[in-house]
């Protein structure tokens, strides 16, 4: 995949604003982002899709986070650091899945740290 077409899709996958329901809405089982009231079945194709979409993006952005928080956590370096049996008990994970989120935590930092972001201080 080229890099335009990467970045393309990238910028597609946050198409809608995830904002905060007021509690009154929220608390109310048949109220879901405005959603049922939506008449027209093309609208509300669009809009439960553009929420879709912006929820799979935020869940794969927070997984990153989970990875860079588990990776600094693991890291020799630091004195406080946690075993990977640790991490997985906090983050309610197995073990095995504890130690690839800290190697993709890794990879993360490594990344950021060529791209020049400062991501791993």
């Amino acid at each position: 995949m080229a890099d335009s077409e990467r970045s393309g899709q990238q910028r597609r996958l946050r198409p809608a604003p995830l904002l905060f329901e007021p509690a009154q809405a929220a608390a109310d089982p048949e109220h879901f982002f405005d959603l049922e009231s939506i008449e027209d079945p093309r609208d509300l194709l669009a809009r439960s899709t553009e929420l879709a979409m912006a929820f799979r993006a935020a869940a794969d952005r927070a997984v990153e986070y989970q990875a860079v928080a588990a990776a600094r956590l693991a890291d020799p370096r630091r004195f406080d650091r946690l075993s990977t049996a640790d991490i997985a008990r906090r983050a309610e994970w197995t073990e095995d899945y504890a130690v690839r989120m800290v190697e993709f935590g890794r990879d993360l930092l490594r990344g950021a740290a060529r791209a020049g972001t400062g991501a791993d201080d």
